[in-house]
């Protein structure tokens, strides 16, 4: 193990609500949750002013909501997120070559192997530089951790929450480490702390009193040798840059559960053409093809199946998927299905075989069928764009007007009008739908309600958290301090939603329920 502090683990400061909080001035020092608004939705992540109400990562929304219900609920923006986190890896990667990236908002690098800092006083000014620069880019915070290993430096970060940092001095990891739970180990889940506890080994102090022996009798050779290690600050992992990607999935949890077995082949099959582009995104093909499916009793099945070459064409991939769920059994109902692909490789080889199989199985449809398959495809488009439920079947009438589906408009989410310029979706519902106009270099916006199919309404990309013109600001305010451009006058419309027009004072913010 190194002798000098110079593996930092970084790890951004609540990074989803924080982005929103950046984009947005009007929730700025207030509680955000990101996540899943649906009744089955859970908290993705929850601003440091929502864990004041006890709302944490991993928490169902429905509980969120009671503990904290004035907070502001988003859904998630993951190509913002993306976004901030190329910027802050970026920085990393400037620092040293070995730079291993854990998710988007956290990342352990060798700053030794950058030959950037060599001892205690440069790793620390590395450091700091570094959160420096993290906030002037992307104007958000980060924690830094700074040890001998990855362990600590991980353990040091989380001391160093919110926007600190904390550096290990090298001789004290033991000192350090005696009296915190054995939870804070890596490898230990809640059944190893609870199997830990029952045996009386409640601190890492006690875990390393116990001895190897009687580790490995409790946990078996690997874990229990492992911890002992760990128990006595002992971590050889190396920092890795590059980690290889074991698989490539997406997967949908439902608000009601799908007991419509065409409605489930049509989802299986969304789902399949969505793994297929992130698999493509990736540069990758795959050969084994993994389906999920969680019942209405939780109960979670798994069915793979596994091509004769990788591929990545999308018909290869959801014909597999489709012969997947005929093993299984969706009569009591679906309430999650995921579909991913495994055996990655970074070249294609065609499935001759799987594509033979689709071919026979199309020609030895019942008659009939030929009209019900070709018709499940402007289905699925239609799905993809409005919802499952919007999809007209396939008793439609040829030759009849298609209604257009009404557009969903996501908590949160960017969009622009025509008239009032770049806001975000605070609320809809009921065939309204409520926004804030406001950007992340203006004064907190005012809001205005819309119908949902209003024209001059649209979704739009998300803005840069940080304007390089730094004089942006000034041009979009009037002489009182005003954005341009957006009037304090309601319309009858907006008037009768019932909201309110500024929220300067600090207030809860008004959050519609409904399709976001």
């Amino acid at each position: 193990m190194r002798t000098a502090p110079t593996i930092l683990h970084l790890d951004m400061d609540a990074f989803y609500a924080s982005a929103e909080q950046a984009a947005k001035p009007s929730l700025r020092g207030k509680a955000v949750v990101v996540g899943g608004l649906g009744p089955r939705g859970v908290v993705a992540t929850a601003s440091y002013e929502a864990r004041r109400f006890g709302v944490h990562s991993a928490m169902p929304m429905g509980q969120a909501r009671r503990l904290a219900p004035n907070a502001a609920y988003l859904v998630p923006r993951f190509g913002l997120y993306r976004e901030v986190s190329e910027q802050v890896m970026g920085l990393l990667r400037q620092l040293s070559p070995l730079v291993e990236p854990l998710s988007l908002d956290e990342a352990f690098v060798d700053l030794e192997a950058g030959g950037v800092a060599d001892d205690e006083a440069s790793a620390r000014a590395v450091g700091e530089r570094l959160r420096a620069d993290i906030l002037r880019v992307t104007g958000l915070t980060g924690s830094v951790g700074l040890a001998v290993s990855k362990m600590l430096a991980k353990i040091a970060s989380e001391e160093a929450k919110p926007d600190g940092l904390v550096l290990i001095v090298p001789g004290t990891e033991r000192a350090l480490l005696g009296p915190m739970p054995v939870r804070v180990l890596p490898g230990v889940g809640p059944a190893t702390g609870d199997h830990l506890r029952r045996a009386g080994i409640a601190t890492v102090e006690e875990l390393a009193e116990a001895g190897e022996d009687e580790l490995v009798r409790l946990l078996g050779k690997a874990h229990g040798g492992a911890l002992y290690a760990m128990a006595l600050a002992r971590d050889e992992r190396p920092v890795v840059a590059e980690r290889d990607t074991k698989s490539v999935s997406v997967e949908d949890t439902y608000d009601v559960d799908i007991h419509d077995r065409v409605r489930v082949r049509m989802e299986v099959a969304r789902l399949a053409d969505r793994c297929v582009q992130r698999l493509r995104a990736a540069g990758h093909s795959g050969r084994t093809i993994v389906l999920k499916v969680r019942r209405f009793d939780f109960s979670t099945l798994t069915r793979s199946e596994t091509l004769r070459g990788p591929t990545d064409d999308p018909a290869v991939v959801r014909e597999a998927a489709a012969r997947l769920l005929e093993s299984v059994d969706t009569t009591g109902g679906v309430r999650l299905l995921g579909v991913g692909v495994s055996g990655l490789a970074d070249f294609t080889q065609e499935d001759l075989f799987a594509q033979a199989h689709a071919v026979l199985q199309t020609e030895s449809l019942a008659p009939g069928a030929e009209e019900e398959e070709a018709a499940a495809v402007p289905v699925a488009a239609v799905a993809e764009e409005g919802g499952p439920d919007a999809a007209s079947g396939p008793g439609d009438a040829v030759g009849e007007p298609v209604v257009p589906a009404e557009r969903r408009w996501p908590a949160g989410h960017d969009v622009r009008h025509a008239v009032y310029g770049p806001g975000w979706v605070q609320g809809s519902g009921l065939g309204r739908v409520t926004v804030r106009f406001e950007t992340p270099d203006s004064v907190p916006g005012r809001v205005r309600t819309f119908r949902t199919d209003d024209p001059e309404l649209e979704p739009s990309d998300p803005l840069p958290l940080v304007v390089a013109d730094a004089g942006a600001s000034a041009q979009r305010e009037d002489a009182e301090g005003e954005p341009v451009g957006q009037e304090t006058q309601e319309t009858p419309e907006a008037a009768s939603v019932g909201r309110e027009t500024s929220d300067g004072e600090g207030g809860a913010l008004p959050m519609v329920e409904g399709a976001g």
